[in-house]
């Protein structure tokens, strides 16, 4: 197997401080950093480091539940619920090792929202949480339609979480501890991949590494992989931000959806313990209209593109399951 190649790459960080006199400076660093890296961190955006490991301690209360107070909320293709080593990334051909919780805000969470007898107080945390969420999304939101010569208030209108089809998501991720010493299995945090919502906002937790970014997609019709990462760091005060595919069409491929992965542990200085994640994926609501400004792709509705993403997705894996029965 090839070695990873790691190099050193300057991830912009961008300060959210005094966000209206400054947002004609914020949308230019945004800007670059999509145009350039596909990534970036949030700092001054607004959520403590309190009330984000307190978000983290509401996480890990839901999946120290047992598994059958879980399965009372299984996930469904509406994409909310609970899963278990049920991803497969069509990188690695295999399941994650991790768990995860995803919420919207939506009727699609109609009985899947984990009942108070089990975690009380759940969702209404939640979506207080998801709403702070949101409103630094929109912020976000704001400049890139002024990068791309839209009004202001226009992807905010597209991206309605008050509406009840709203598909925005987010997903709580508890991946397991992996075992120090080699006893023979493979194992996959996160398998190389790129989101297919427009803006992806991720909180780590301190000293849980293993984020890891590609950049170099030209395209956001290719699923060609570089083989140059560089890691990131977790820091729980940051906001970790990156482009999706969504917004990479949306842009006529002007901004990046990059290729990031979780690594799994396997040399000294990893991490092999538990790590927890709450990534926030802005998703259109799905009779939004996509079409960028110089109409590089043909129009498509927000549940069209997410389909055909999926589609893409699943494709790909199908491509490498075959590779690795013929090996």
């Amino acid at each position: 197997m090839a070695q990873t190649r790691y190099v050193d790459r300057v991830i912009p960080q961008i300060s959210l401080s005094d966000f209206e006199s400054r947002i004609d400076k914020i949308t230019a660093e945004l800007i670059d950093a999509a145009e350039n890296v596909g990534f970036f961190t949030l700092v001054d955006h607004g959520i403590s480091k309190e009330d984000i490991e307190a978000i983290f301690m509401t996480s890990k209360s839901f999946f120290d539940l047992p598994s059958d107070a879980k399965a009372t909320v299984p996930w469904n293709s509406n994409n909310v619920g609970w899963e278990r080593n049920s991803q497969i990334r069509p990188s690695t051909g295999k399941p994650d090792s991790k768990e995860s919780y995803q919420l919207q805000f939506g009727d699609s969470m109609k009985g899947l929202w984990v009942a108070d007898e089990h975690l009380p107080g759940f969702r209404t945390t939640s979506l207080e949480f998801m709403h702070r969420v949101q409103k630094i999304s929109e912020c976000l939101m704001r400049c890139f339609a002024r990068g791309l010569g839209f009004p202001d208030e226009f992807f905010i209108k597209c991206h309605d979480v008050a509406r009840p089809d709203s598909q925005t998501t987010m997903r709580l991720l508890h991946y397991f501890a992996l075992p120090e010493e080699a006893d023979g299995k493979v194992y996959h945090r996160a398998g190389a991949h790129a989101d297919w919502d427009f803006l992806t906002l991720l909180f780590q937790k301190e000293g849980q590494s293993g984020l890891e970014i590609c950049p170099g997609r030209e395209s956001v019709t290719e699923f060609g992989i570089g083989d140059e990462w560089t890691k990131v760091e977790a820091r729980t005060g940051e906001i970790v931000c990156n482009i999706g595919d969504l917004l990479m069409s949306w842009s006529d491929d002007r901004f990046k959806s990059t290729f990031h992965r979780v690594k799994a542990p396997c040399e000294p200085w990893d991490y092999f313990g538990d790590r927890y994640s709450i990534a926030y994926f802005n998703q259109p609501c799905k009779d939004t209209l996509i079409q960028g400004p110089l109409k590089k792709y043909p129009i498509v509705t927000g549940a069209q593109f997410t389909e055909s993403a999926m589609q893409r997705n699943f494709a790909a894996l199908q491509e490498k399951l075959k590779t690795v029965g013929a090996a």
